[in-house]
Parts: C-alpha cells; structure tokens; sequence
C-alpha cells in the first residue's frame, strides 16, 4: 500500500511554542476566505515565523506570560476581502490590538468578550453586515480606542456606549446611519475624542456632557438632525479643543458659558437655527484663550459685539448668512424677517446671564494656557481626521 504524500503544512513541533502554532492555525483558516489581496500581502501568511514574516501581524507577551504570541494585527489599509471575520479576530485568545482600516470585511462583528487583554478595536470604512450597534463590544471593558466609522450600523446608540469603558480614549461612530436620541448618560464617558458626526441623530445634545468637563477634548455633533436648545453646558468644556455642533436644527442664543471655553481652538456652530447677539466674551477667547476658528455662518444672529468685529476682519470668524447689519453676505430682509415671525412663539430657550468662570481667575489660567502646549498636540484634530476614511 503507497505510503500517503507527506504533508508541506508545519508541525506543531516547529513553532517556537503551542501559542504561535494555535495562532498558526487560525490565520490559515482566515487566509482561505480572504477572496482579494491586491498588495499580495496573504502571500507573507505562510510558514513557522509568525512574528518575524507574517505582514500585518506581531507578537508579544501577555501579563504573566512567559511564551511569545500574536498580540497585535495591524490590517490598515491593505484592501483585502473577506466576507466574515468570526473565527479570526474571536480566534486569537491573547489579541490585544485589532487594526483593520480601509478593507472590504463583511459579516457581523465578531464576539470579542473572551479576548481578556483586548483594548483596541478599528473596523473602520470596511462593508460590515448594515445592523445595530454591536452590543458585544460593550463587553470590552479594557476598551481604550473604538472605531466603527464608515460602516452601516443603525438604530440608537446604546447608553453601554458611555458607561462600559472607564479607560476609554477614542470613541468614533462617525459616518454611519445612527438615528435617534443620544444616550442621557453621554457625559459619563472619560472619553477624550468623540465623533458622532454625519449620522442622523435627533433631540438635544445631552446636559450631561458637561459632566465631561474633565476629559474631553474634541467632540464631533456635526452634521446630524439634533434639536433644541443650544446646551449652557457645552461652555463647561474646558479642556476643550474642538467642539463642532455645525450642520443641526439647534436653536437659542449663545449662552455666556462659552466665554470660558479657555482652551477651544475651533467652535463651529454654524448653519443651525441659533439668534440674538455674539457677545464680547466669546470673541475675546481669541486674545485671552486658544480660539483660532469661530464658525456661526448660516443661522440667523443680529449683533455682533466689537470685538467680534475685529475677528471677522482677521479671518477668524465667520458670520456670512445671518441677519447683521452692515455685514457682508447677509440674508434678505425677507429671510430675516420670516424666520422671526415663524418662531417667534418658540424662541423659548432660558438666557442665562451666569458665566462659571470667574474673571481674575479665568485670566490667569488662559495665560498659562497660552504656555503650554495645546492639549492633544501630538494628535492634533484626531476627530476632525476621522471624518475621513
């Protein structure tokens, strides 16, 4: 009887320990239902050294681990198809990273819950089955960076989202066709970036974010379908680099808060359904605070206090489209006119004349402000990057 052909597969004897081999294993089975790899990058997958030749993959070593595994997969960028992730991602016991930016993944999300040292999670702009928010990814609770942005996940986000990860960093849903209310407890994240643009979010932005006050530095509202009144909180954020609420139905006046929005370098509340007058203080935050880009374009304000001015003629504000006198590139009268007529009966929201944060010691502190560097240097905008794939 022929002896059978010897196997060109790999022993289990030949990897450096039962990991690697296990880990071996499993990108083999994935490797098979990859149906494009443009940059040939499958073709690496192949052979005993794991961490060394492998493209996309590198290895480490747990807590209390002696042997080396896989422990991070970098995909970023590689356009590779595949019509499922489960039984990879989920595959690999000692994952801690899983980056896989810019490919055509399909399929559910897989269940990462067993992934006990998992923290990094990137499936951004892939064509992931259109479903609700993964709930499984709440079960992630050393979860510092999520990235579902570029996909079409719907329905409401979970209040999960905002109360699962105490280390989180980075928080982007950004661009998919969420709806709905935003979770009340939204500001109990320690989140520091947090895009939820380009969605279809409705009601208001949650009084809690500024609960927030402490930890977020950039946040994204833009491009959404929210409502009501513009938050007194948002000008609590005074860590704040970037608040962008541009692009919704929010109404109201600007409340005096946002002159303590010591640290913001671009606040964009353009094209929103805001009126009434931009007072000094806000527009002082570009001598006496950070602020380099103040966009309002696109709502219906009337006055503008002097100083506003004076920005308008730097560059760094933006009211084209309002309703203000002896501005350039204003609405009709007619426009103007209309819009007052037709909400005057709702032009409810409260006007707090409270500014929380006292004059001598506001001035202070932005003057120290301007020594240091702006936070989130190294990672300047992060949000703003993510709108794009």
């Amino acid at each position: 009887m022929p002896r059978p052909a010897p196997s060109s597969e790999p022993r289990a004897c030949q990897f450096e320990n039962e990991r690697l081999y296990r880990a071996y294993l499993v990108i083999q089975k994935f490797r098979k239902t990859v149906i494009c790899d443009p940059k040939g990058v499958t073709a690496t997958w192949a052979g005993t050294d794991l961490c060394g030749s492998y493209k996309g993959f590198f290895c480490g070593r747990p807590i209390n681990v002696s042997d080396r595994t896989v422990a991070s997969v970098d995909l970023n960028g590689f356009n590779l198809r595949s019509d499922s992730l489960q039984g990879f991602v989920d595959g690999l016991p000692d994952l801690a990273l899983f980056h896989a930016n810019s490919n055509s993944f399909g399929g559910a999300v897989p269940n990462l819950r067993g992934l006990q040292y998992f923290y990094e999670l990137d499936l951004s702009n892939n064509k992931l089955a259109p479903a609700p928010f993964p709930t499984d990814v709440l079960g992630l609770t050393n979860a510092t960076f999520i990235d579902i942005r570029f996909n079409s996940f719907f329905g409401e986000l979970p209040a999960g989202l905002f109360g699962s990860f105490p280390e989180v960093e980075a928080i982007f849903v950004n661009n998919n066709r969420f709806s709905g209310q935003l979770p009340d407890n939204l500001g109990d994240s320690p989140v520091n970036y947090l895009s939820l643009a380009n969605n279809d979010f409705t009601g208001p932005i949650p009084s809690s974010i500024g609960r927030a006050a402490g930890t977020l530095l950039e946040v994204l509202f833009l491009n959404n379908s929210l409502g009501g009144c513009l938050p007194y909180e948002l000008g609590l954020l005074a860590r704040a680099t970037v608040i962008d609420a541009g692009t919704n139905r929010l109404t109201g006046t600007i409340p005096l808060s946002y002159a303590c929005l010591r640290s913001v370098e671009q606040l964009n509340l353009a094209d929103n359904l805001l009126y009434g007058v931009v007072h000094d203080s806000l527009c002082r935050l570009a001598y006496d605070g950070r602020l380099a880009n103040l966009t309002l374009s696109g709502n219906y304000f009337t006055w503008l206090g002097p100083c506003c001015w004076d920005l308008v003629r730097e560059g760094k504000l933006n009211v084209d489209r309002n309703c203000i006198l002896w501005a350039p590139n204003q609405r009709s009268f007619h426009e103007c006119a209309q819009f007052f007529h037709d909400n005057w009966s709702r032009m409810t929201c409260p006007v707090s004349k409270y500014v929380p944060c006292h004059p001598k010691w506001y001035a202070v502190d932005a003057a120290s402000a301007r020594e240091e560097p702006a936070a989130a240097e190294e990672y300047k905008y992060r949000t703003y990057s993510a709108l794009h794939p």
